[in-house]
Parts: structure tokens; sequence; C-alpha cells
């Protein structure tokens, strides 16, 4: 049939009503009543109204990784973790000196080498990584990564250096995967392309995620990246690349852990419902073991060609972990240091011995987590190390599983963050050994809900938006000692104002249909008036003789509280987008394929 008889009429397009304060589709414009204009409602939305009628995020995409890259060198202009503080220094040493032993022992000894001196404590895709690092500095300049006479070293070349490792590292893994994930969801959800560049904008500025990778000095946006990109497949229904993408995440930073149980409760949903699906099943599980394998293996395959570590003194050094005496045939096999499989079970086993440390207590510093929070009125370090375990696995085990069940029941993608995010915080309210960067999983799935199609209304906005900022806040304490007070202040106000929140602007609370109630509205502006008191009082007030600790201690008090209540919320959202029904419509025989 010629196109001059079709039938075919286009679709109309919805007229927009005027008049109602702000556009009620999206939260992204504030209609004025007295005219036709529109004009954005906060800052961000302004900085890139100009693309609004831009139909394709590559145009803004270059300018926008552009100005992200330029505020995270700058921020590395700053001073780094340890710097002229010996004996230990800080993380910035910890990680020049793994690529220093990577560079210079064999393969079997990483993980064995000087153990006091910040004994390699990360997966072997770090140390992979860290080899890399290395072999290309020393190419640069030997003296960097000299073994043992470069201990400590803070030449400003170094620092060059390490920096713009961090910077192409995150480039490589993190930027991809965000700019891939905000690209699909945008699309997926037929959003315009704006709102994904606002989306992806607010990732790229998070405060915390600066501070801590390009100031204080860590590469966890490499491990961010690995499970932004699981996150990304798992979504698309790349059930393989998705767990391929987070072994190696788990490879990169145990700290990955955090969102396993997620994780594994959506893989395996997606094998069980609407039905059972033995072959995605058991490809999943071949393709995680092979994956681990494969990082694996090279430990394993040097470990039967050099034989076992000694101990200095003629001896073979034991398996660094136990094996209960109620598996006698396990436990020969560990304590036969003559066979041909002792070495890999010693490099496997000092290899989990290091990542786990379960051994050196609950937690280490101060951080804002139920412990910590709980030590100030219970000195929890008196009671056995094993009771501790057993209190922390059981209360993880309690935060964990509701969202995990729940995601299990509802396999949906936008409930997939939110589980992803309260899992995260269960983590970190309840785990052993819990550090103060930690925060940065947790803040990272809450952060991808912008990318939702209600993601940058007023009320999510508000709780992404109080989340990182009580997040940056908790890192004070530990950016302080890095003389990095005025990046801190830079980066989150700066957050602030592009997302129109506390403490630069109210309007995210004032907007009319923000969505937020009025216990909401007290809840988040009492804790940022918190945190601005406890700024003016740890600046000017002294603490009393013998409490020199004393605003940490109530830092790390408001911080717990404030990250329960974000669990709450997350387990909430759960709750509530698992009720709600998806509605499916049958397409027309005039739009089926």
């Amino acid at each position: 049939m010629s196109s001059s008889t079709s039938s075919h009429k286009p679709r109309s397009r919805a007229k927009r009503t005027k008049g109602l304060g702000e556009d009620v589709s999206r939260g992204r414009v504030v209609s004025k009543a007295s005219s036709d204009a529109e004009s954005p409602q906060f800052p961000l939305a302004a900085f890139l109204w100009p693309a609004r009628k831009i139909t394709s995020q590559w145009v803004t995409l270059p300018l926008i990784l552009m100005a992200v890259g330029l505020f995270r060198w700058t921020a590395g202009l700053w001073t780094y973790s340890g710097y002229k503080t010996p004996p230990m220094h800080g993380d910035f040493e910890a990680q020049r000196h793994w690529l220093e032993i990577t560079t210079h022992l064999p393969l079997t000894q990483w993980y064995f080498h000087d153990l006091e001196w910040w004994g390699l404590d990360y997966p072997p895709l770090t140390a992979y990584h860290s080899w890399l690092l290395g072999k290309i500095g020393s190419v640069i300049n030997p003296a960097w990564f000299a073994l043992h006479s470069s201990r400590g070293l803070d030449d400003p070349g170094l620092k060059i250096y390490m920096r713009a490792t961090v910077l192409i590292s995150e480039y490589l893994t993190f930027v991809p995967a965000a700019v891939f994930f905000v690209r699909r969801y945008v699309r997926h959800e037929g959003l315009p392309a704006w709102e994904g560049s606002m989306a992806l904008t607010s990732l790229l500025m998070q405060p915390s995620l600066i501070l801590i990778d390009h100031v204080h000095f860590q590469y966890n946006t490499v491990m961010l990246g690995f499970v932004l990109a699981s996150i990304a497949a798992l979504t698309s229904r790349r059930y393989l690349w998705g767990c391929v993408f987070f072994v190696a995440a788990l490879g990169f930073k145990q700290m990955a852990l955090y969102y396993a149980p997620a994780m594994f409760a959506y893989l395996l949903a997606m094998c069980f419902q609407p039905r059972f699906l033995p072959a995605r099943l058991i490809g999943i599980a071949m393709v995680t073991a092979a994956t681990f394998a494969v990082l694996m293996v090279p430990f394993v395959l040097l470990a039967l060609r050099d034989g076992p570590i000694m101990d200095g003194k003629g001896g073979v050094l034991p398996v660094a972990l136990s094996v209960p005496q109620s598996l006698p045939l396990l436990r020969g096999l560990w304590e036969d240091r003559t066979g041909w499989f002792y070495p890999p079970l010693q490099q496997v086993g000092q290899c989990i011995h290091r990542v786990f440390p379960f051994a050196r207590g609950i937690f280490e510093d101060k951080v804002a987590n139920v412990w910590c929070a709980l030590n100030v009125l219970v000195k929890l370090r008196r009671y056995p190390v094993q009771l501790l375990q057993q209190a922390s696995l059981l209360a993880t085990l309690a935060a964990i599983l509701p969202p995990s069940v729940i995601l299990f029941d509802s396999p949906r993608k936008d409930l997939f963050l939110v589980a992803l995010a309260a899992t995260s915080w269960g983590f970190f309210l309840c785990s052993f050994q819990v550090h103060e960067k930690s925060v940065l999983l947790p803040l990272l799935p809450m952060t991808l809900t912008l990318a939702l199609p209600r993601g940058l209304r007023p009320a999510n906005r508000a709780w992404v938006g109080w989340a990182n900022m009580l997040g940056a806040w908790t890192m004070f304490p530990l950016l302080k000692r890095d003389q990095a007070r005025v990046p801190y202040f830079v980066l989150s106000l700066l957050w602030a104002y592009l997302l129109g929140l506390p403490p630069t602007s109210l309007s995210v609370y004032t907007a009319s249909r923000s969505g937020l109630d009025q216990m909401t509205q007290a809840v988040h502006l009492l804790f940022y008036a918190l945190m601005a008191a406890w700024h003016l009082a740890e600046a000017f007030i002294t603490p009393p003789a013998g409490k020199a600790d004393l605003w940490v201690v109530v830092n790390v008090g408001i911080g717990a509280a404030g990250f329960s209540i974000c669990y709450l919320w997350c387990l909430w959202e759960c709750w509530s987008l698992s009720r709600r029904r998806v509605s499916t419509k049958v397409p027309s025989k005039r739009h089926r394929a």
C-alpha cells in the first residue's frame, strides 16, 4: 500500500499544563504561573539548560568529562594521606609500597613480604594493577619504587605520577561504566538526554569519591567501576558479563562484598522467575568460578614451580588459615608440608588471611557505624574477638536479609539499586573491620537513582543529597589529618550548590509538590544544623583535658544515627517499590514487531 493511502496518524503530543509550580512529570523544571516560560529548579539544571533540546548525550559528554577531570586534578594538587608524617606515613605510602614490592619481588612473595610495613592486604587484582603501574613508573624514574630505599619518599614527581595513575585508572573503568549505565537508563526510560547529563554530572562530582581517591589517595573508583559495569550488565540482561565484572570488583577490593547479597538475590531470581532456568543458573555458577580461578591461577602455578615459602629459620611457614578438628581429612592435607599441593594452599590461605583480617578487632579507627558508636557506652574491646565476630555476623545478617528477600521476590531494575544501597548500608553499619572510606559503597547506588525517571524530583534528590553530604561530613576527621580542609569544604559545598541542597539552598525542601513530608524535612534539616554546629564547635571549642577526641566521637554518633536512617529509608523504598504493580500493555497489531 502506498504511503498516500496509509491510515497511520502520528501520535499527538500531550499538552503541557501550565501554572503548577513545577513540571510534575519528572520534576526537572519550574513553570511560572504568570507566563509560558520555564526555568530550572536547581543550579546544575541551569548550567545544562542550554543543552535541554539536544537529543544526543554525546554533545555534552566531552564537556562534562573535561570539567569533572579538572576538578579531580585540581583536588590532587593538595596534600595526601601521610605526607611528611613518619614513621608509617599513610595510604599514599601503602599504595606506593605495593607498586614497589610487586615490581621487584616474585609473585609468590607478594603476600608474605615484610607485613609490618604496609603488607599487601587487598585481593590479587589490586596486586596485578600495582605491578603494572610499578613497571610503568620504574621506566620513568626507578628511584620511585626502589626496593627498601624508596620508603617514605615524597618526591614531587612521584606525587604527580601517582595522582595521574588514579585519574587514568578511573577514566578507564569508573567513567566508562557510569556513562554506559546512565545512557542506557535514559534511553530505556525515554528520558531527555539532558536529564542523563545531570545524573552523570552528579555521580561524577560526588564529593566523597573525589576527596578519598584524589586527595586522601586510593583507587576505590576502579572497584566501583567494575561494580557499576556489573549493575549495567545485569540490568541489560547480560548476566554472565555481570558476573565477570562483579568478580573483578571483588578481586580488586574485598569491600565489594557489601553488594554481594543483593547481587546474589537478583541473579537467583533471574534463574527462578518466572520459571526455573537451569542452564542460566549453571552458566552463572561456572562463569563466576572460572573468573575467580583466572585471578588465582598465577599464584597457584608459580607456587607449584617455586615451592613453599620458608620462615627464615629453615622451616616451612604454616598455612595462615586454620581448619576445624571436625574435618580430619582436610586438616591432614593442611598440615602435610611436604605434599605437592601444599605451596598452592599456602598461597591461597595467606591471600585470604591478609584480605580478611579478623584478628585486628571489630574496628581500628573511629567510624560512624553501630559498633564504634556503641563503644562510647560499652567498651567492646573488653570482650573476646570471637564473641564480637559472632555478634557482628548476626547483626549484619539481620540487616541484609530483608532487602535481599524483597529483591528476590520482586527482581525489578529500579528496586535493584535501592536494594544494593540497603545491603551495603547494612554491611557498613554492622559488619567487622569497617573503614571510613567504606561509606562510598552505599552512596554509589543511592546516587545512581538520580538516573531513574523520578530520580531528579525533589524528594529523591533530597535523600540522595542528604546521604552524600552526611557521608562527606563523617570523613572530615580523616581529611583534617591530611590537612585537606579546603578541598573538603569546596567540593562538598559545590555539590550541595549544584543540586540545590543545604546549606547553600533550601529549594529542595520548599519546592511545591516536593513529595517530602514534614517529618522528613525536619529530620534532614536537623542533621544539616547539627553538622554545621559541629564544624563551629570543632573549630573554636577546645575539648576538655583527657577527651581530645571528643568531637570525633560526636561525629561518630551523629553519623551512625544518620546512616541508620539512610538504611531504613532504603529498606522502606525496597518495600514500597515491591508493592507497586508494573502495568503491562499488550501492543496493538500496528505496533507489534
